[in-house]
């Protein structure tokens, strides 16, 4: 009795297509249809790799690693300079997750940029942030505000020595005026100086130095008083928010 073989069952044809069909390896260009492109390294059809990503709209270029389909790694991205006719840089460093992650330089203008540490996008960690004024910020940053321990040095050569709180100074500090040879060192709220004590700091090289000098203050325990002074007004706040 002759014995009988089934077919192989095969595959549906769509099912082969698209697995060919799929873009893995390194592809010229490869073009949306927005007109958006894209040459660089693919896995299982997603970019992933190194590669160059133009965006049509934007004008915009993104050059660096890709994970995945999302900006992820090292990378740079630039813009369109209309009155120079070329590609400025806008932010070089790390990425994760398509998001600006980690150590990175971000340019806010021909004089004004950032260097320091990012978070979801937001400037978060240790930076240093040159504005275009002059005046340059150093220290901690939290959601894009200096938040914690930092220094600003205005253009002037005053700084700021201090704690900070949503992008404002805020707690204990000292501020050197340097311009009329004084240094104020107490408690602040809200960018408020409320109570501290000033004293006669490098008068004499001052470039503008105060036409009288602050007299020696005879007190036994000047900072007893001070921290009196800053407990009274921690408990008047309190009182003020109930």
């Amino acid at each position: 009795m002759p014995l009988s073989k089934c077919p192989k069952k095969s595959e549906t044809p769509w099912k082969e297509w698209d697995r060919k069909a799929q873009k893995n390896g390194l592809r010229h260009q490869v073009f949306a249809v927005n007109g958006d492109h894209y040459v660089g390294e693919w896995k299982d059809n997603m970019k992933h790799g190194k590669g160059t990503q133009f965006w049509k709209k934007k004008g915009a270029i993104y050059e660096g690693d890709w994970k995945y389909g999302k900006r992820d790694g090292y990378g740079t991205l630039s813009l369109p300079d209309q009155e120079a006719g070329k590609y400025q840089r806008v932010y070089s460093g790390w990425w994760k997750n398509n998001k600006k992650s980690g150590y990175g330089i971000q340019f806010y203008g021909p004089k004004e940029y950032y260097e320091g540490e990012w978070c979801g996008d937001q400037r978060s960690g240790w930076g240093r942030m040159y504005y275009s004024n002059g005046d340059i910020y150093e220290g901690q940053w939290w959601n894009d505000q200096h938040e914690g321990e930092g220094m600003l040095r205005l253009k002037n050569g005053n700084r700021y020595e201090g704690y900070w709180q949503r992008g404002m100074k805020n707690g204990h500090g000292r501020f050197f005026h340097l311009d009329h040879g004084q240094l104020f060192e107490g408690f602040w709220v809200d960018d408020v100086a409320k109570c501290g004590t000033m004293i006669d700091f490098g008068r004499d090289e001052a470039p503008q130095p105060t036409q009288f000098p602050i007299p020696e203050i005879k007190v036994l325990d000047p900072d007893g008083v001070l921290e009196e002074a800053l407990a009274m007004f921690k408990k008047t706040e309190e009182e003020e928010g109930e």
